[in-house]
């Protein structure tokens, strides 16, 4: 029942869910807390004089007091960037807020339902299914803070007119029943609706920034992610590019097929992938280029990053059943020595890149050579 109501989240949209929910909760519930706190004066004024003063008159006006605060915390907030972290921490402030707000209407709703003569009874009824509705909608991105309100605001009223006797209330009670289970229906057809359009947008967005051939991010994704860590850095840190490209990668297009070629750039990929495991990104640029990010912190700045880089490349490649041997040359530029912004970075490496090349021996095969500089 649990896993019915409440699927868990795939782990890789969970922030985008958070996102996505709290993002709705500020759009809607301004309107929700002025409408909320439009009402309390009626609330009073239609409360029964036998129900103790606590309740008919201080629980209307706690409640709008807390509704014209939560306005302005979200005219405070609103237009802020929305972090994964604040997400989380508004939808389980709404769940709550919510749902004390709500117990307080149920209970004056229930106090002055029974103090109130039978032919006043629709009254209070609709000022609770209109309240716990209209909140359930404003939540509904939020199972649980939606069900929550549904379940406190619409069953102690609806048991109340389904067991009042009379068959007007029974019927209205009825029909109270059945719209909040299309709601409830609603609310969790529209999560796995949410889902699939998060799951859709982020496959979307992986083929936007991966290369389809070696499943590496491409140069999109680099340069984003190069963006920012220009942007975090701070001073005195230094990270660091490298731009890496094959050398003789033609001749075994040519003697061996494109298929034996894309082959060997997906083992240069894993190979490369490997060499950085987590401690730096590497895309591919396009063609037999590859680029290589290791951001700040980051233990591969204390090595020499060319020389492990090309240490990877250098074993033999088996390819359709043949060795193949393939060299590389890599260019490296250091923030921010070797450039202030990430097109002199892109520019300095490259300039390295092509001196290294410029420097593998002329008696060296195109398919032999190493290339070295930084």
């Amino acid at each position: 029942m649990r896993r019915r109501f409440f699927p868990p989240l795939p782990e890789d949209i969970r922030d985008d869910v958070a996102i996505l929910r709290a993002n709705r909760i500020e759009t809607l519930t301004p309107m929700l807390f002025l409408m909320l706190a439009a009402t309390t004066p009626t609330a009073i004024y239609g409360g029964m004089p036998s129900v103790h003063p606590i309740i008919r008159i201080g629980f209307p006006v706690v409640l709008a007091a807390v509704c014209l605060l939560g306005f302005a915390a979200q005219m405070h907030y609103r237009g802020r960037r929305m972090s994964p972290r604040r997400a989380r921490r508004v939808i389980v402030e709404a769940a709550w807020v919510s749902g004390t707000m709500g117990a307080m209407c149920s209970s004056w709703t229930v106090v002055n339902w029974l103090a109130a003569p039978p032919e006043n009874h629709s009254y209070y009824a609709m000022i609770m299914a209109m309240g716990s509705l209209a909140t359930a909608y404003c939540l509904s991105s939020t199972r649980f803070a939606a069900l929550l309100n549904l379940g406190i605001g619409m069953v102690p009223i609806a048991y109340l007119m389904l067991t009042s006797g009379h068959a007007p209330e029974i019927a209205a009670g009825t029909s109270l029943v059945v719209a909040t289970m299309f709601l409830v229906r609603m609310i969790l057809q529209q999560h796995g609706q949410l889902v699939d359009l998060l799951e859709l947008q982020r496959q979307m967005r992986d083929l936007a920034h991966s290369d389809a051939l070696t499943g590496l991010p491409n140069r999109r994704a680099f340069d984003l992610r190069l963006e920012e860590e220009i942007a975090r850095a701070a001073d005195g840190e230094i990270f660091a590019i490298a731009l890496l490209d094959l050398d003789g990668f033609k001749p075994v297009n040519d003697r061996h097929g494109h298929a034996a070629g894309d082959q060997l750039l997906c083992e240069v990929a894993a190979r490369l992938r490997r060499a950085c495991g987590d401690h730096a990104l590497v895309a591919r640029q396009g063609g037999d280029e590859f680029a290589i990010l290791v951001p700040r912190r980051s233990p591969l700045l204390a090595t020499a990053l060319a020389d492990h880089l090309l240490a990877a490349l250098v074993a033999p490649y088996r390819i359709g059943g043949q060795p193949l041997r393939v060299g590389a040359s890599v260019g490296v530029a250091n923030w921010p020595g070797d450039g202030g912004s990430a097109r002199r970075l892109f520019d300095t490496a490259d300039r390295a890149l092509y001196a290294a090349k410029a420097a593998g021996r002329p008696d060296m095969s195109p398919v032999e050579s190493i290339g070295i500089a930084s």
